[in-house]
């Protein structure tokens, strides 16, 4: 997948052909919120269920692919969160193509629900590289759903990321993808057995610890959270600390959730060394954005970009996580 180019004009004449006629870009969650309960399930090409992989692959467009992943927490208030990127989806791809942040990527959409009590505990699309990213963001079920307690399926998102992606940049290239989920809850403690049966179509041994995912999914993948302040878990220390037990440094803290786009973006070129600091501030004001994302998208990335050589990842080489 992924062979097709990004363009703005596109991305523009869709978004006037909307405004005219009043659609949303979110048509399939539109259609579901008008059919009984019952009825709503997860769109069949955003179904994890059966799927054997999701491919980035090189073409003649994009020679050197790079795969990115962006999952969202779709739960309570976090559901607002894909919409946010939908209509920012030009300055993600200025700053990763025009800037050369990242020359070639490809990109996945996917949610995240809880696999506990949700219809749609996980949503993946395809790699990307044109409109279809649009596409795969308007077949999300934004269903808000989620359970009581401060946790989400997460594990389960990794769990198929780790196992059920095939990635031109690693096989390839020996380069890692990036991924970035974005919640404001913890994973559970273990991948259940069961649920990947239900909801992937695996059948696993035994569970797996998360620990243990995360470490698969390491091999492939630099993996990112990323927490916006949405709810009242964005300063839930037990939250951060769990995450930050898992992943390090690769855990993010975004005070505007609009910034979400240049935090990407701008994360990747910082990995990629094609981004420090100190010019930060100036490719964000080109591509756009407002003073108040600026300084979030700087605070945020303060922590795992402060005292770095330029040209430095932010991740750990692949030979030291055993690749």
């Amino acid at each position: 997948m992924g062979g097709t180019r990004w363009s703005d004009d596109h991305y523009r004449e869709r978004a006037k052909v909307r405004a005219e006629t009043g659609r949303t870009a979110f048509e399939y969650d539109a259609a579901l919120r008008a059919q009984p309960e019952a009825e709503r399930k997860v769109h069949d090409k955003m179904n994890p269920l059966g799927v054997q992989v999701r491919e980035s692959r090189d073409s003649e467009a994009h020679p050197t692919s790079h795969a990115v992943g962006v999952l969202f927490d779709v739960t309570g208030s976090m559901k607002s969160v894909p919409k946010v990127l939908q209509a920012n989806l030009p300055k993600l791809m200025g700053l990763l193509i025009r800037k050369g942040y990242l020359e070639h990527p490809q990109i996945l959409i996917g949610a995240i629900g809880d696999a506990t009590c949700d219809k749609a505990p996980l949503q993946v699309g395809q790699f990307e590289s044109g409109i279809e990213i649009e596409d795969d963001l308007g077949k999300l079920f934004l269903e808000g759903g989620g359970g009581a307690h401060i946790t989400e399926s997460y594990e389960l998102a990794m769990y198929f990321m780790a196992r059920h992606t095939s990635i031109d940049c690693l096989e390839k290239r020996n380069k890692r993808g990036y991924l970035f989920i974005i919640g404001d809850e913890m994973p559970y403690r273990a991948v259940k057995r069961a649920e990947v049966q239900r909801v992937i179509g695996d059948a696993p041994q035994a569970d797996i610890p998360v620990e243990d995912i995360i470490a698969e999914l390491e091999k492939r993948f630099d993996v990112y959270y990323v927490i916006p302040k949405l709810t009242h878990h964005w300063d839930n220390e037990a939250v951060h600390s769990r995450w930050v037990e898992l992943l390090g440094q690769n855990v993010l803290r975004l005070e505007d959730p609009a910034g979400i786009c240049e935090l990407i973006a701008s994360t990747v070129g910082i990995a990629e060394g094609r981004l420090d600091l100190a010019n930060l501030e100036s490719d964000l004001k080109e591509a756009g954005s407002t003073a108040t994302v600026v300084r979030a998208v700087s605070h945020a990335l303060d922590r795992v970009a402060a005292g770095r050589p330029k040209g430095t990842s932010l991740v750990p080489d692949p030979d030291d996580l055993g690749a």
